[in-house]
């Protein structure tokens, strides 16, 4: 790993190195905190977690061949090369702070509050049309998971596209800290950890903590349909590229199809590439409205970083889809939208929308939203009137604050004399539902599975793609 040298990450890490002198101009090859991905010459990070301490495995560490350990003890007779640090997480980001300066490489920063995933794939498969690009995995967008992401970095990456996911005031700055992002995308500023945000403001505040450690030559790329990320009117002396349907300010979409399952089309417009500003047609491969917005952002990203509207339209049109993430599945009866790795009140309801797309029977199973604070059942309740509005033939409702979802579907459609027929299913748990699950499903049902990830919705998605009718 460039520049990664025992010598050099003892002082990014104000550390005392104990240890073998002749070994401190030497590189360490990977960096990681799971003892089971050790390898030669790595450097095994041992941090105390809820679950285990990784302090317990050290010696197996360096059977397994690691150049050295960080520990937050001395090790009592151990001449094999360590760094001693007061904290090892705090040392998990120094060492991802220095790495990232070693790297001659642009840096992407995501976040918001509902599609940082889904945008972040999508910047990601643009910038692939003409760039080595590394991409956050999975949920890896915190203060543990930015730093892993970012020693995945290889010498010839020449883009990362960063997720950063956030609960509370002072995270983004730490995690801006170590990215360091050139551009620094917001999706929007909904109601998602308004335990430790308490409104929308505060999550604007927390969120635009990104743009303290952006490159002062860097650039912000907002929702400019979003009403609180329109207010930010300037970011480090410059203007940031706002992009929407309704604000035609900058990038913008016109022409909006719904194809249904089958995606979205429409026509990007303003699109300021390096032979000019550009119009062009697109086909988005993913279902839901949101995916305009998706789009329009990663079009901007590649705008800025010199593609042409060739490339991004190419971009595009090969997005593939991921696990938890408006996964299309089809399985042998239904069609199943996989959504379930997290859920807010804005998620939940672009999914009904996408589901209410559906050609055939719509099924929506949803389960509880965590982090929501003292409105937590009113913005469920919320979430099922406007299921409710829609054209929805069955809901089906696990766990306790879901329930309000029923009961706002159900209060809904008692005083709306136009509401669609919804059938609605209550189930306290999780298993319980499984059990029922047959005898309410039909084949070739068209079936929307969310939650929040918590509720361990994978598998209600495994076991219905088990089901035969």
């Amino acid at each position: 790993m460039k520049g990664m040298t025992l010598e050099a990450m003892t002082k990014a890490c104000q550390g005392v190195y104990h240890g073998d002198n002749s070994l401190l101009k030497k590189e360490v090859g990977s960096i990681t905190t799971d003892s089971r991905t050790v390898s030669k010459d790595s450097l095994f990070i041992a941090i105390k977690g809820a679950r285990s301490d990784g302090h317990k495995f050290i010696s197996d560490c360096f059977g397994a061949g690691a150049l050295c350990c960080i520990s937050e003890n001395e090790l009592e007779g151990e001449d094999r090369p360590y760094i001693q640090v007061e904290s090892s997480l705090q040392a998990l980001k120094d060492l991802a702070q220095l790495y990232r300066d070693n790297l001659d490489v642009k840096v992407i920063g995501i976040t918001g509050s509902v599609g940082k995933t889904s945008t972040k794939e999508t910047i990601a498969s643009v910038l692939s049309t003409r760039y080595k690009v590394l991409k956050t995995q999975g949920n890896f967008n915190n203060e543990i998971g930015l730093p892993l992401t970012v020693f995945c970095l290889q010498e010839d990456d020449e883009i990362a596209v960063l997720e950063m996911g956030i609960s509370d005031f002072g995270e983004m700055s730490r995690l801006a800290k170590i990215a360091r992002p050139d551009i620094a995308v917001i999706t929007n500023i909904g109601l998602c950890h308004l335990e430790m945000l308490k409104t929308r403001d505060g999550i604007l505040k927390a969120k635009t903590e990104m743009f303290d450690y952006m490159n002062p030559e860097g650039i912000a790329i907002l929702n400019g349909d979003d009403d609180k990320l329109v207010t930010v009117n300037e970011v480090n002396g410059k203007k940031p590229w706002f992009y929407g349907v309704s604000n035609k300010n900058d990038i913008y979409a016109e022409n909006v199809e719904n194809l249904g399952l089958m995606g979205m089309k429409c026509t990007m417009k303003n699109v300021p590439v390096a032979d000019g500003i550009h119009t062009f047609s697109v086909n988005i491969p993913v279902p839901g409205y949101h995916m305009v917005y998706n789009a329009l952002a990663a079009a901007a990203v590649g705008a800025k970083l010199g593609l042409t509207s060739e490339e991004i339209q190419r971009g595009l049109e090969n997005l593939e889809t991921i696990a938890g993430r408006n996964h299309i599945i089809k399985a042998d009866s239904f069609l199943i939208i996989d959504d379930c790795y997290n859920a807010n009140p804005i998620s939940m309801k672009a999914s009904i929308d996408v589901i209410g797309s559906a050609i055939g029977r719509k099924v929506c199973i949803l389960g509880d939203m965590f982090e929501l604070g003292n409105d937590e059942k009113q913005l469920h309740y919320e979430v099922g009137e406007y299921l409710g509005s829609k054209s929805i033939d069955v809901l089906i409702t696990v766990g306790e604050l879901a329930e309000s979802i029923a009961i706002g579907a159900l209060d809904y459609m008692d005083s709306h004399d136009d509401a669609y027929e919804c059938r609605v299913y209550k189930f306290a748990d999780r298993d319980s539902m499984l059990d029922e699950i047959e005898n309410i499903l039909e084949k070739e049902d068209n079936i929307l599975i969310k939650a929040s990830h918590g509720m361990e919705f994978p598998k209600v998605v495994e076991q219905i793609q088990k089901l035969q009718l």
